[in-house]
């Protein structure tokens, strides 16, 4: 499966658009708190607890969004776009969603 942020693949005509796919993770802010407590690896202002968390996050949306281009049966996603928002009440949740145009290529 081919993952892309442009619009196209090179060498690779889209030859049927099949659908808008998403991936979502919610994440509890606490898990950040926790991380943040429990492990003091912060060198030079960053966080390996903080980004290995978003980075488990970011994967797992991935995930989804190649699960149902998969089961579009996509040989490839498009136009792919990665959003961080804060979430709920006092800003207690971490959402990371994808979404992409699922394509067949020629």
């Amino acid at each position: 499966m081919i993952l892309s942020t442009t619009t196209a693949i090179e060498g690779r005509p889209v030859s049927a658009y099949l659908g808008i796919v998403t991936g979502e993770v919610i994440v509890g802010a606490n898990i950040f708190k926790d991380l943040f407590a429990s492990v003091r690896d912060i060198v030079g202002g960053r966080s390996g607890a903080y980004e290995g968390a978003l980075r488990d996050a970011r994967r797992e949306a991935f995930g989804e969004l190649k699960a149902e281009a998969r089961d579009l049966g996509a040989d490839a996603v498009i136009g792919i776009d990665i959003d961080y928002e804060v979430i709920g009440q006092n800003g207690s949740m971490l959402m990371v969603s994808v979404s992409g145009t699922a394509v067949k290529l020629g």
